[in-house]
């Protein structure tokens, strides 16, 4: 393919389609109808001589191509608006954007020491996080409004969209409560915690279920007080004095210092593991890849 082949107006309506989510959606942004929308991506298709979309269900998603494509589209298009910037007066240098979607039951205290490795690169970067649940998130996910997902569990095999799983790293996880109860507590521990009062993640949680397969094995029945699906709520209960509260061994210094509370024990058989998951096989966003990189090199190492 000559360079000079390439119609960056066609590639301006797939950019749209593949950013928007829909045909219908970038219908309404550009204000045209389907057929031409459509008309203009198959031709940039015959250009390329490769399938940019592929049907999925009603939907549309992307294919290999498509999102190497989109990710070129993306830098062009963003430069454009630069270069009007700089034409107008209007300062250049606008940071890198890294779009995060963060499951409401991931412990903010580690979603933020993943990503503050991000904010040390050499180029600025503006960090956007997006809270939620899973399904929403890797629904936002395949539509290319976030870079990726950051979950304490895999994506499963059969999800509807394609992604990819990459490890960050796993811990153990330690129980914490005010200094008074903690010294009680701490001494028979795990024996201990029966019958004492605790703080429990929602059940639909990946850390409620390895808790609760740990005390049915060893046949503790600590007082359940309270359920808590966003992990600070809990942690600010724990503070207040309503009882023990679990939370991942690797942020148990910040634990301490913020919330007043002290460890009562460890538990190495549940273990807490963290995943960024992408469409891309291999993480190339160079924020992603400081996130990952630390996290493995020094988080969780």
């Amino acid at each position: 393919m000559r360079v000079d082949a390439l119609n960056y107006h066609h590639l301006h309506y797939f950019w749209m389609v593949a950013r928007e989510g829909s045909i219908a959606a970038a219908c309404e942004q550009l204000d045209v109808s389907q057929p031409t929308i459509s008309a203009q991506i198959r031709a940039l298709e015959r250009s390329l001589g490769l399938r940019l979309f592929e049907r999925q269900g009603r939907g549309l998603v992307l294919t290999d191509a498509g999102r190497v494509a989109y990710r070129y589209a993306d830098e062009i298009f963003s430069l454009g608006r630069e270069l009007r910037d700089v034409i107008s007066g209007r300062p250049a240098g606008h940071p890198l954007r890294l779009s995060v979607g963060v499951i409401d039951a991931l412990p903010k205290l580690v979603v933020a020491q993943l990503l503050e490795p991000a904010l040390h690169l050499e180029e600025p970067v503006r960090i956007v996080c997006t809270e939620g649940k899973v399904e929403e998130l890797l629904s936002d996910l395949a539509r290319h409004r976030l870079d990726i997902v950051l979950s304490d569990a895999p994506i499963a095999p059969g999800a509807a969209i394609r992604a990819f799983n990459h490890l960050l790293g796993e811990c153990g996880v330690s129980l914490f409560a005010p200094a008074d109860l903690a010294e009680a507590l701490s001494a028979g521990f795990p024996s201990s915690i029966t019958g004492a009062p605790i703080l429990m993640p929602g059940e639909r949680t990946t850390l409620r279920r390895s808790l609760d397969h740990w005390l049915d094995d060893l046949g503790l029945r600590p007082r359940v007080v309270g359920e808590f699906v966003d992990s600070a709520l809990m942690k600010a209960f724990g503070h207040a004095g309503a009882g023990l509260f679990p939370a991942p061994t690797v942020i148990e210094r910040q634990v301490c210092e913020q919330y007043g509370v002290a460890v009562v024990g460890r538990v190495e058989q549940v273990r807490e593991q963290f995943y960024a998951i992408s469409i891309e096989r291999r993480l190339k966003h160079p924020a992603v890849v400081a996130v990952f990189e630390a996290a493995r090199r020094d988080l969780f190492s």
